[in-house]
């Protein structure tokens, strides 16, 4: 079967389309008549030639946006929950599933811009095992000088419902950190790159649902703790950070916040600062006003004490939550420290993430602890 993806089915749904419109041009004079054939048949050449168009059009968005990103993910046969996997002492936390080399115009590609790793995580805490996550190793981390050090680390995640693939091909974090690392903006650093749900077609806002899967467990004790029993990674908060783009965003946002001893620093681009709820959702707060409280950011700026952590949210002027930022940034105390990126424009796409990424990894590079000695 096609990829609901690939470059194949586009082109397919592209040549359709253009075949409709022209049998269309072709056949309307043939269909001229005032008789019920000739009625039926206009409305099957015009409702064929739009359906053939806006399912295109379909394709070419949703590979671009990473709406949905299988078959099963489009027609609601994936929505499984995460899984409860059981482990004896000893068991691997992570499994890697494959691996990529960057492309490189020197060098073998290991030696010169590094390799990404497919991986499935697994949590001990949690008891959940993580959808597909892809692992980037800069070239620092094969190379003879830091062969007896470790490095920090940067969460990444998706928006709902996206893909783990469109951090790497459309937003292109491992070449941004890359090229962010040779200009010795950033420390050399580890990305582990997620989508923000763990199984499954529910949008869990990464929270720990009572009596559901426990999401935030997940990403604030079991992923960094996996990911340096597996890899050579600091394993200390000011090493560690998280980056997100809408659903992602105020994921980043809220480990930071509400657990500061997991990740010091957070980026979220587009990112929202509650939690909603509706169909994707569910009930996310087990029918607890005060969980939907302590999981809306803008309250614990204002009400909580403050986290020693450093946050940035990026809006722009058009953005949703342009106004929402500047109350976050109106609320925020001593010790938190607050950045902004402000675009004049742009919109909740990854067009307007791209021109972000950049200054962003800059900015964590004066924030991230540099590699350093095991031990």
């Amino acid at each position: 079967m096609l990829s609901l993806t690939g470059l194949p089915l586009r082109v397919l749904a592209v040549v359709l389309a253009v075949a409709a419109f022209a049998a269309t041009m072709w056949l309307w004079p043939k269909l001229a008549g005032r008789g019920w054939k000739s009625w039926l048949g206009r409305f099957g050449a015009f409702f064929g030639t739009q359906l053939a168009v806006f399912a295109a059009i379909g394709l070419i968005a949703n590979a671009y946006f990473g709406f949905y990103t299988t078959w099963g993910d489009l027609l609601g046969t994936d929505g499984k929950p995460g899984t409860v996997v059981d482990h004896e002492p000893g068991g691997r936390a992570v499994s890697v599933l494959g691996q990529q080399k960057m492309y490189s115009s020197q060098g073998s590609a290991q030696d010169r811009s590094g390799v990404i790793e497919q991986v499935r995580i697994r949590g001990a805490a949690s008891r959940l095992t993580g959808t597909p996550a892809y692992v980037y190793l800069p070239p620092q981390y094969f190379q003879p000088a830091y062969a007896h050090s470790r490095f920090p680390m940067a969460l990444v995640l998706s928006g709902y419902p996206g893909s783990a693939e469109k951090l790497i091909s459309l937003l292109e974090y491992p070449d941004s950190t890359l090229k962010a690392i040779q200009a010795g903006q950033l420390p050399p650093t580890v990305l582990v790159m997620m989508r923000p749900t763990l199984g499954g077609n529910r949008d869990t806002e990464c929270m720990d649902i009572p009596g559901g899967p426990q999401v935030e467990t997940f990403f604030t004790e079991d992923l960094p703790r996996a990911m340096a029993g597996t890899y050579r990674i600091l394993d200390r908060p000011e090493a560690r950070a998280a980056v997100g783009d809408s659903t992602g965003g105020y994921c980043a946002l809220k480990f930071a916040l509400r657990k500061p001893d997991s990740y010091r620093s957070a980026i979220s681009l587009s990112g929202y600062y509650s939690a909603p709820t509706d169909p994707t959702t569910g009930d996310l707060f087990g029918g607890k006003p005060h969980l939907k409280q302590e999981n809306d950011l803008l309250w614990r700026l204002r009400t909580q004490p403050a986290a020693p952590v450093s946050l940035l949210l990026a809006t722009s002027y058009d953005e949703h939550n342009y106004g929402a930022t500047q109350k976050m940034v109106g609320a925020f105390k001593a010790p938190t420290r607050m950045s902004t990126i402000t675009l004049d424009t742009g919109g909740h796409n990854f067009r307007t993430w791209t021109r972000e990424i950049p200054p962003a990894l800059e900015w964590l590079g004066r924030r991230l602890a540099p590699p350093a000695p095991a031990g």
